[in-house]
């Protein structure tokens, strides 16, 4: 009996040996995968990740050395791999880099080893690598699927939702902050927003394109703000319900080297107080 009580501890002794490296291998996060575009550096785990049906993310892209920030907006992922031991951080930039030229990407810029961005066709990826870490963002540019209406339901759908909501039917002639004729459409809706929750309080913030002056843009988009707001008070809506304020060029929401870009971040958001 004491000999196979013996024998029988040191099989669970044996047993634990094998199995506590295999208990002690780190694991993805739950979830998580990798991009069918690009693989992972052999012994790597992933420690989070994301996804977005739309987002955007700024990458850096330009000549070496003289980075111009990317801004793309589409189906957004973002990876966080922990590296196997003795990894070094050239070795992960090369790989990835190597990888990416192999199946057609576009080196767009590199700061070696620490940053790279790469496309190909509708697809944009960035690195940011640490060496015993690394992240990585994939970016499939595509067109956002319009869910707010410009009236007043749609508007208070969103505000309620997110707390703010961007317009963009309010026009000023150029470089001023008198309000357009076919403006009124847009703030008519916001007029019965305010109508149909008594208890609303806004923010109009003002915002602009990176052209011009800082300084100037700054008090551009306040000028606006406060033009929006002297029109929707002259329309029967209670001044202490309102606020203005406005960011200049401070907050883009697409990329100010484009047209397109520049006509999306001049807007006027309304923020719920």
């Amino acid at each position: 009996m004491i000999v196979q009580a013996r024998r029988h501890a040191g099989s669970c002794f044996f047993l634990m040996l094998i199995l506590t490296p295999v208990a002690l291998q780190a694991q993805d996060a739950e979830g998580c995968k990798d991009s069918p575009l690009i693989s992972r550096m052999p012994g790597s785990t992933i420690g989070n990740c994301e996804h977005q049906d739309f987002n955007q993310a700024t990458m850096p892209a330009g000549k070496p050395g003289d980075p111009t920030d990317k801004t793309v907006e589409g189906d957004y992922q973002h990876w966080s791999y922990t590296t196997r031991e003795n990894t070094t951080q050239i070795q992960v930039f090369r790989n990835m880099e190597n990888a990416l030229k192999q199946a057609g990407f576009q080196i767009d810029y590199e700061n070696t080893p620490e940053q790279l961005t790469a496309h190909k066709g509708n697809a944009w990826y960035t690195l940011e690598n640490k060496g015993d870490y690394y992240d990585q963002i994939i970016v499939m540019v595509k067109e956002m699927k319009q869910e707010v209406e410009a009236n007043a339901a749609g508007l208070g759908d969103q505000i309620n939702k997110s707390g703010h909501v961007a317009i963009y039917g309010i026009h000023f002639d150029t470089a001023k902050s008198t309000i357009l004729p076919d403006s009124e459409s847009i703030l008519g809706e916001i007029v019965k927003l305010m109508q149909q929750d008594a208890d609303l309080k806004l923010r109009v913030e003002g915002h602009t394109d990176s052209k011009g002056v800082p300084s100037a843009n700054q008090a551009l988009s306040e000028k606006r703000a406060q033009a929006v707001v002297a029109w929707l008070t002259a329309h029967g809506v209670d001044a202490a319900r309102l606020s203005a304020k406005g960011f200049g060029q401070d907050k883009p929401v697409a990329d100010n080297s484009t047209e397109d870009g520049r006509a999306k971040n001049r807007r006027v958001e309304l923020a719920k107080m």
